[in-house]
């Protein structure tokens, strides 16, 4: 059973004006089907269970900004008909929407295209692989699209792509001819934007894990320094029985 309100973007709501959706995008989370490039170190079922753990994360940093009634948690997901597989991932306050598209250009712009057709005011697309983002982040990208005028919000990743792309309008052209998955995702995102005449903002840096490399960054930062016990719990308490089993 999915507890889960599914959004038509073809129903528009009024009581939606004024919110930002924070918008987190999602695969279901099935053993050999997400973080497949962590296998090895991790197994299918082990890359599965943390990209669990990164959605709960997220979700409930989220979940933290959308308290004081400036947005609204969704998780943008595929395929249709696993919506019941979060029901113990997101918290109770989130809305699902289902994907479009084929590339991931696409369904990133579809996605944007089909929270403001539901009456959101502005729309922020999230990754799923960034557990320890502050809500901050979220909070600030908020603030700046409420900022008079056209403009988008990109929160850069180390990699040289972007953790989350914040929009008012639907501007296919920002998620056409980039290179995915490469180094040049966030320079050619910001050079489309000025293209089309759009003020481009900025968030702090944050990092994706997508790697070995990375997965082992997370796992320093997480269980080998101080880091606070708030920042990414349940991603922390996996790591920390992966790290016990000495598999990193």
């Amino acid at each position: 059973m999915n507890p889960f309100r599914v959004l038509d973007p073809t129903l528009s709501s009024p009581a939606r004006r004024g919110l930002c959706a924070l918008t987190v995008m999602t695969k279901a989370p099935q053993a050999g089907q997400v973080k497949t490039r962590l296998v090895p170190p991790l197994t299918p079922d082990e890359a599965a269970e943390l990209n669990k753990c990164f959605l709960r994360d997220t979700a409930a940093a989220i979940s933290s900004v959308i308290a004081n009634n400036e947005a609204c948690g969704i998780a943008a997901y595929t395929p249709v008909g696993v919506e019941a597989a979060y029901a113990d991932i997101l918290p109770a306050d989130f809305n699902l929407l289902p994907q479009r598209g084929v590339s991931f250009g696409e369904r990133l712009y579809f996605a944007a295209e089909d929270l403001l057709r539901c009456g959101f005011d502005s729309v922020c697309l999230i990754d799923s692989d960034s557990p320890t983002l502050p809500a901050s982040n979220f909070s600030e990208a908020i603030r700046i699209l409420k900022m008079h005028g056209d403009r988008i919000v990109i929160g850069p990743c180390d990699d040289g792509g972007y953790y989350l792309i914040g929009l008012k309008k639907p501007h296919r052209e920002l998620f056409e001819q980039i290179d995915w998955s490469t180094e040049r995702v966030f320079e050619q995102t910001r050079a489309r934007a000025r293209e089309i005449g759009l003020e481009v903002e900025l968030l702090a840096h944050g990092y994706d894990v997508d790697d070995a490399a990375s997965l082992r960054r997370l796992c320093k930062e997480l269980v080998s320094q101080s880091t606070s016990d708030s920042v990414a719990p349940s991603t922390r308490k996996f790591l920390a029985d992966i790290v016990a089993q000495k598999k990193l």
